[in-house]
């Protein structure tokens, strides 16, 4: 219908379908929007209730419990303030990374109170009574969160031992036995590349003082994953594999509808220093997330398909000549190998060493003075003007023997100081090997100088240890015994460093273990790689910068950032989202981003990104979109 107003015609029909129209577009595009920044939301997710405004505009945060055991405080003698003080610990690191939490008492969790909250820590709470036994395993069967640590449940109200059933139980954990406070502390070593320990340097040690007594267990069930051990390869004797699955320190996992953590020692008997309590963070940090469905998210150490590294040093010491043995194999093998050279010896045979530069890469062994271990106080390594001057010769008079570049430097006893490091940035040498026992089993970059070098640490034992010291002749005792660090390293997920001497590994009768051990490593998805390949795969990982939140209840963003000037390739992000989903997608919010190819496994709900060509410099940002599966 037209209307006309003072000589103008109006047809309010179209002045009404154009409104309309504009109506929907403007809805059209605010959903445009909306689904820009949250993904596939569902509509109900845009009404203003409570829950939508809290949701965007205060961050969700767990409800946390902490518990204050009476009955146990009341076992311990008279004027003991150890639960007191592990509570306080606990309260300290909530306080600091702002967490809200509550510290509730026994009779809390027996009438039941205990259900409103996320997530129950029960520090040091060896002593409970039969009904908040009911009540904790009613909690988690239903599906709450409980971090225990030591024996929980262990002893009654009354003092009188209960045993291990709780932790057998709920935690599908079997005792093993308590460490006796003989040595002030014991090494605890975390595994890799796990929710637990994202973040970590695969193989970290922990050092736990033993004042407390710590746990052994043993995960029993498939729903328990070990994420630590106690066994210690450079000091204890025994079967590998039986003393690793028996010294397990931490557990995760599920029982029913809920989730646990355990730990088999108390938050106060972590010793060390500032790098060790900076992972320890991490490892509780990383405990909460987990227990509490926060997404969780790190970069893997290694290429996929590879679940740990391998790489060969043949070391040329007392009867070079067996090197010939070796030569044969790396060259009918193409084993990549990095040959250490003793100058003293190398310079005896000049023709051999011309010929070992044609099958790997060559790298020095410095005399840079003697200790007999780094907590030698008697002897001293050599002042930095004296290092400086025998690492410069020995890296040129090898350079010109071999007629080779040297980047390697080894030192002559195995150990080093901060002024080797120093000379060794000072020489242009860019990694050095090692007997130093540090605090990791992957490699470790330091920089001096301006300049980054590598450490590659002893994570294994080698032939002057299973040949010279235990006086191994038999080959097939030979290689059980390497075969046991192999499946160490790979359950750590870290760098088997092979070192092969020509005067035990390379004799003519010993030399095809080396064979079988690479094969060996070969079969168990363990990348075998050269130095120079894990040197420039390692400083260009380390410089990648990983960033990931929450946009929505359907989409999670991730951020990957090439610090260094060169391009990185295949390089695999996990995301553990804490939940299950479906129907995943990835896009960018950038046209032409270079997307990573999705690895979603939909029965274990593991999740994996593929990034490819990740230039120097290059920044790239995804958008995880999926949708929540209900149970």
């Amino acid at each position: 219908m037209a209307v006309k107003l003072k000589g103008v015609s109006v047809n309010y029909a179209i002045v009404l379908i154009s409104g309309l129209v504009l109506v929907i577009a403007a809805i059209l595009i605010f959903l445009l929007i909306l689904k820009s920044v949250f993904g596939n939301f569902d509509i109900k997710d845009t009404l203003p209730t409570l829950e939508n405004i809290n949701y965007v505009f205060v961050k969700k945060q767990a409800n946390i419990a902490i518990l204050y055991s009476k009955y146990t405080e009341t076992t311990l003698p008279e004027g003991s303030t150890w639960v007191a003080d592990n509570v306080s610990t606990w309260e300290r690191y909530a306080k600091f990374n702002k967490l809200y939490y509550a510290v509730i008492q026994d009779d809390d969790i027996e009438l039941g109170e205990h259900f409103k909250y996320d997530l129950i820590i029960l520090p040091g709470s060896l002593s409970i009574s039969d009904l908040q036994v009911i009540q904790l395993k009613k909690y988690i069967d239903r599906g709450g969160s409980i971090l225990s640590t030591m024996g929980t449940a262990t002893y009654s109200t009354d003092t009188k031992w209960r045993g291990w059933d709780f932790c057998k139980e709920v935690f599908g954990l079997k005792f093993t036995k308590e460490i006796e406070p003989t040595e002030v502390y014991k090494i605890h070593t975390l595994r890799g590349n796990l929710p637990l320990t994202a973040g970590i340097p695969t193989g970290f040690t922990l050092k736990i003082a033993t004042w407390d007594r710590p746990i052994y267990m043993e995960t029993y069930e498939p729903r328990a994953i070990a994420a630590s051990f106690w066994y210690d390869f450079r000091k204890e004797a025994g079967l590998v594999r039986e003393s690793i699955e028996k010294s397990t320190g931490i557990a995760y996992g599920t029982y029913g509808q809920g989730r646990f953590i355990w730990y088999g020692f108390e938050l106060n008997s972590v010793l060390g220093g500032r790098e060790d309590y900076l992972n320890f963070e991490k490892l509780i940090k990383n405990s909460i997330n987990w227990l509490t469905y926060q997404p969780i998210a790190f970069i893997r150490d290694w290429p996929p398909p590879y679940e740990a590294a391998t790489i060969l040093i043949p070391q040329l010491s007392e009867k070079p000549e067996n090197a010939r043995n070796l030569m044969e194999l790396v060259k009918s093998t193409q084993y990549p190998a990095t040959f250490f050279l003793d100058l003293s010896r190398a310079e005896q045979s000049p023709n051999l060493i011309k010929q070992i530069s044609r099958y790997g890469e060559i790298g020095a062994i410095a005399d840079i003075g003697y200790i007999e271990s780094p907590q030698d106080t008697v002897n001293k390594l050599f002042a930095l003007d004296i290092q400086t001057t025998n690492i410069s010769d020995i890296k040129s008079k090898v350079e010109n023997l071999t007629g080779s570049k040297i980047t390697g430097l080894m030192p002559l006893y195995g150990y080093y100081d901060d002024n080797t490091l120093q000379a060794v940035a000072a020489g242009g040498i860019d990694y050095i090997v090692t007997d130093s026992l540090t605090d990791r089993s992957v490699p470790k970059v330091i920089v001096r100088n301006d300049q980054n070098i590598l450490q590659i640490t002893k994570t294994a034992r080698d032939d002057l240890e299973v040949v010279r010291e235990y006086g191994l002749t038999d080959t097939q005792f030979q290689l059980f015994t390497y075969k046991e660090d192999i499946d160490r390293i790979l359950y750590e997920g870290g760098l088997y460093v092979f070192k092969v001497h020509s005067d035990y590994q390379m004799r003519p009768e010993f030399v095809k273990v080396v064979d079988d051990v690479m094969k060996y490593a070969k079969k168990q998805k363990m990348w075998v790689t050269s130095i120079k390949d894990l040197k420039q795969w390692w400083m260009r990982r380390g410089r990648v910068e990983l960033q990931y939140s929450i946009s929505s209840k359907v989409r999670m963003e991730v951020e990957v950032t090439n610090l260094s000037e060169e391009p990185i390739d295949n390089f695999l992000i996990e995301v553990i989202l804490n939940k299950k989903v479906a129907n995943l997608n990835i896009t960018s919010d950038l046209v032409n981003t270079i997307l990573p190819e999705l690895l979603f496994n939909k029965e274990t709900n593991e999740l994996k990104l593929l990034v490819k060509n990740l230039a120097g410099g290059e920044s790239r940002s995804y958008f995880l979109d999926y949708e929540n599966v209900l149970f």
